[in-house]
This record gives structure tokens, sequence and C-alpha cells, in this order.
């Protein structure tokens, strides 16, 4: 196993007091605590500064420590000497929350007989404010439009006093505001992590993600929607029920409408803060995929009698 330098751990001097013991490791525990810090390596460096209080906070452990330091030094692989036994006593917590090389000293430990009781003990961490949460809220097209409250489900992890990864699972009802656009973050004030001691909760932060809709594409609050219509339609005009997203409503195309026309439907796209945005009909023309005997012919009729050239144009250039 791996010798433990406690002092090295904390920052402190051999012969540090219990006070400088107590400011150092407050210190280092709100710098490394996980549910606050953005060091990669958080909760790996918190339980080693909360070991090192645990050992050098307790005066008999701290004794007997000082005694196994002179045959160990810190980083290299260690054995106690012979006959070893612990006369510190022995905590009684949960395995895996100290070190191979405290359990193989002092038994297994439990981070509730010393440094946890400073941990929350410590006038820093009573105004500590919890971590902001971010959560996706996956929403379809048609729950923009609704005014009903919707559940959201989520997970907090924080770190209890032990310094072991806990889950709190919170069930919130959000009425999700008008006019919200993929990719927005809602702010709920109060229902992110945990805040320590007196400390407020973090904010919880809705990611909102618009699913695909098969009909409508989306940009900003205008919606678009592609028609397909007849050959004969385009020529010759036709009235046709288009879907929006709250309804089906009449549309009239007119005669010698062209393929990629846009009809503004005013009022029928995404709600807005205020008012509601656009729906734009983009018309297709489409060809029937097969044209029985009799249709063929009126189509070579058709050209014949239109004298329509569609690529005029090109003749200039």
């Amino acid at each position: 196993m791996e010798f433990q330098d406690y002092y090295k751990v904390l920052g402190v001097a051999n012969d540090a007091d219990l006070k400088a013991i107590k400011t150092a490791y407050r210190k280092l525990a709100r710098k490394y605590h996980p549910d606050v810090s953005d060091e990669h390596d958080a909760e790996k460096r918190f339980k080693e500064v909360a070991e090192a209080y645990e050992v050098l906070s307790d005066e008999a452990k701290r004794a007997e420590y000082d005694q196994l330091r002179k045959y160990g030094r810190g980083g290299q692989s260690f054995e106690p000497p012979p006959q070893w036994q612990s006369k510190a006593g022995r905590s009684h917590g949960p395995q895996g929350d100290f070190s191979d090389f405290f359990e193989n000293i002092f038994g297994r430990g439990d981070y509730e007989s010393g440094a946890a009781n400073a941990f929350r003990g410590s006038e820093d961490f009573t105004s500590q404010r919890g971590r902001d949460v971010e959560v996706e809220m996956p929403l379809f097209l048609e729950d923009t439009f609704s005014d009903e409250a919707r559940p959201i489900e989520y997970s907090l992890p924080h770190y209890g006093p032990q310094g072991r990864m806990e889950d709190i699972r919170k069930t919130l009802k959000v009425k999700i505001p008008a006019g919200v656009a993929d990719g927005e973050r809602i702010r709920l004030k109060g229902q992110g992590g945990p805040g320590f001691g007196n400390g407020p909760a973090g904010d919880l932060f809705l990611r909102i993600r618009l699913i695909p809709h098969p009909l409508f594409d989306i940009n900003g609050t205008e919606l678009s929607i592609v028609v397909p219509i007849a050959p004969w339609e385009a020529a010759l005009g036709v009235k046709l029920t288009v879907p929006t997203p709250t309804g089906k409503i009449n549309l009239s195309i007119a005669a010698n409408s062209q393929s990629g026309q846009r009809l503004r439907i005013k009022g029928k796209g995404l709600r807005k803060r205020t008012g509601q945005g656009d729906l734009f009909a983009i018309l297709k023309v489409v060809m029937p995929e097969r044209s029985p005997t009799e249709a063929e012919a009126l189509w070579q009729e058709l050209s014949e009698k239109a004298q329509f050239n569609p690529r005029k144009e090109w003749e200039n250039t």
C-alpha cells in the first residue's frame, strides 16, 4: 500500500496545532468539495483532505501516525512494522470511504467522527450556494401551444457528509412560457442542488429541445409546410385543406401558381411573447407516378397547344 503524508495533504507543518489543522481542512474542503468545485479530481482530493483531517485532528491517531511516519515516505510503498496494532480505537463506517493505508492502520473509517463535524461547523460553508443544474426538456411542437403545466423528473447528484455520492430524485410541474425556442434556457430559481448549511439552493435550467415534426419546419416563431399540388391544380387553381398545429384550415390556391411559391397564413405559427408567428405554405407541384394512356395523350395535346417553353430565358445566354 502507498504511504499517505497527511501533513503534506493539508499543507501544514509537522508541529501544527489543532486550530491550524482545522483552518487548513476547512479551506481545502471548500475548494475541493465536489458539489461546488470545478476541479477535475475534486472527489479524490476531497476524500484525501477529509482522511488527513480524520487522523491529524484526533490526538491518539495523530500520535500513532507520527510514529509510523518515521518508517514511510509519501507516495512510496509502505507496510506497518511487525506486530503493529492501533491503540487509537477503530472507526466504524462504510467500506471504501478511506484509503487502504488508513484502513490497514486504523480500520474502516467514518467521516462523521471528525472531518464531517468540522465541515459542518465551518462558518464558511453555512452560506455556500448549491450548484446549478441543467436538464434537457424535449417538447413536441404541439406542447408549445398548451398552457398546462408539464411534469419533469430529474436527479440532483450531491455529496453527503461522508463524501459519498447520493442522488436526489425530484419532480416538478413546469408551465412552459409562450414563445420558447429550440435551445432556449428556462431558469427555475432555487430548484437546483441543495446549499450547504444555511446556503440557498442553486437554480435549475431547462434546455428546450423541440422534437422535429413530420410536417412542419421551424424558423424562430415561423413555421412552414410543404403543400403538394397536382399540375392541373397549379394551372387551374384549387381549394384544399391544410393542417396547422392547432387544426385544419381551408386554403385557396390561385390559378397559374408556381412550384416553390410561398403563401403566408397569418397567425398560425408558433406563439410569441405577445401574439403569434405565421405559417408559410410552400407549394410543390408533384407529377403522378404513372399516367394512363388517355392522360398521356392529353399531356401531348397540351404541350402542342400551350406553346410554352420553360427554358426560354436560356436562349439569350
